[in-house]
């Protein structure tokens, strides 16, 4: 007993009342607050239902909302792009546009292609071919093959692996007989010309009624003429009047010279009267003029020559498209020639051409009036009398005015004068007729 501790106390020193105060100790011990959340990061999560099914909230921090800004600008930046590229394809030269069609076109068509023939159309898409070297096959047709231009016995393309229809094999048209076509109609019109009243009349009824109005004929029950030749003195008018015909149709008009017609090599003078023909055709209604037609057809003789034999081809072929088996439809031919003498017999016969229309050298009125046409745009002096002129003895042809009405005002230009004097026709005339006498070539006014 005394070495142990006194009955009254505990173990700890105090009384045994003393141990309810050391459990509220305990239990009220010093617990340091929760931490504040901190901006931009997420509250630790709490456990139970409510805290799973409840969001997170979070703050944004200022990085990020620069990074959102910056993300924003960005984009910006590209829709500004796709505009500038869609723009840019919007507004790409039609040139280049058909280009890149072009090579797109060329790439599904590949390269080498085979060239076969088309036996039977299926329907829109599918056709049997053949080729040279095989049998028949049952291929599709592309998209971009024009199928309006596919009859059965054409010439196409083939894709060289799966033999499908990739092009049309089209005729070629000869370059000479593209640039003998009249884009543009000529300035010239019927009013231009002084008098040739009867002969405008003519290849009226000739050649321009029968291709606005072939119902007249068929109404009177007969066929309108197939062809005229328009023969004279050189400068006479033939073609100017040709020009005028071209200038009032609206039908296509194809030039040729007589010498365009002779070719060097052999055979090349037929083929070129045939696609000259060929081509009238296809662009129906349309007018021939061949001027100086005596090149390739003066009256045959026993040739010694190859030059001559094939000009005499080149005009058996002419004579076959003017009267041959196929019929020319809406296809008017205009010959004119100085030398109707020394044309070819079956060239004039009725059936070729049927009306020969001659240009006399101008009387007192059509020199009258060619004057008054030359004249109406030049500033004339007050002593000038065309009267003068037009009583001459002297045979002047159209051209021959011309040529005296310019010489005329290019003297009064070379003395700086602004009005054209009764001496400047004088001198003109003077001029130009010893150079007709002469046999001078009049250079300025062929």
């Amino acid at each position: 007993m005394g070495q142990g501790t006194p009955g009254g106390l505990n173990k700890q020193g105090g009384l045994p009342g003393d141990r309810k105060n050391d459990g509220d100790k305990k239990e009220k011990k010093f617990e340091p607050a929760a931490p504040p959340s901190r901006v931009g990061r997420k509250q630790r999560k709490q456990k139970g239902p409510e805290a799973a099914a409840r969001l997170p909230v979070v703050t944004p921090l200022t990085k990020c909302k620069l990074r959102l800004l910056k993300l924003e600008r960005i984009k910006d930046y590209l829709l500004m792009e796709e505009e500038f590229v869609s723009n840019q394809e919007r507004l790409k030269p039609q040139e280049d546009k058909n280009e890149e069609d072009r090579s797109k076109v060329d790439d599904l068509r590949g390269s080498p292609m085979s060239v076969g023939n088309l036996e039977e159309l299926i329907d829109e898409n599918h056709a049997i071919v053949s080729s040279s070297v095989g049998p028949e096959y049952y291929v599709g047709i592309l998209s971009f093959v024009d199928k309006d231009q596919l009859e059965p016995g054409c010439a196409i393309l083939m894709h060289n692996k799966v033999l499908s229809v990739v092009g049309l094999l089209q005729d070629e048209v000869d370059p000479m007989v593209s640039v003998m076509k009249v884009e543009k109609a000529p300035l010239e019109s019927y009013a231009d010309i002084g008098g040739l009243d009867a002969q405008i009349q003519e290849i009226k009824e000739a050649v321009e009624l029968p291709l606005t109005h072939p119902e007249l004929y068929e109404d009177i029950g007969i066929k309108p003429p197939k062809g005229v030749i328009l023969y004279g003195e050189p400068g006479t008018g033939k073609t100017l009047l040709a020009k005028a015909v071209a200038n009032s149709t609206s039908a296509t008009f194809l030039r040729v010279v007589g010498s365009e017609l002779i070719q060097k090599y052999l055979g090349d003078g037929p083929k070129l009267v045939r696609e000259l023909f060929r081509v009238a055709d296809d662009l129906s209604p349309s007018i021939v003029f061949i001027d100086e037609i005596d090149a390739v057809g003066t009256k045959r003789y026993d040739a010694h020559s190859g030059g001559e034999r094939e000009i005499q081809r080149t005009m058996l072929e002419l004579l076959n498209q003017l009267d041959g088996f196929d019929s020319r439809g809406d296809v008017k031919v205009i010959l004119a020639t100085n030398r109707i003498e020394s044309l070819d017999p079956a060239l004039l016969r009725p059936g070729r051409i049927d009306r020969k229309i001659e240009f006399p050298l101008p009387d007192i009125k059509t020199r009258r009036r060619i004057f008054q046409i030359h004249t109406s745009r030049m500033t004339l002096a007050d002593d000038v009398n065309l009267e003068e002129f037009v009583m001459t003895k002297d045979e002047f042809s159209g051209a021959d005015i011309k040529a005296i009405c310019t010489e005329a005002g290019l003297l009064a230009l070379r003395e700086r004068r602004m009005k054209v004097t009764h001496i400047d026709f004088k001198k003109a005339k003077e001029k130009v007729m010893f150079k007709k006498k002469e046999g001078v070539p009049e250079g300025l006014y062929m």
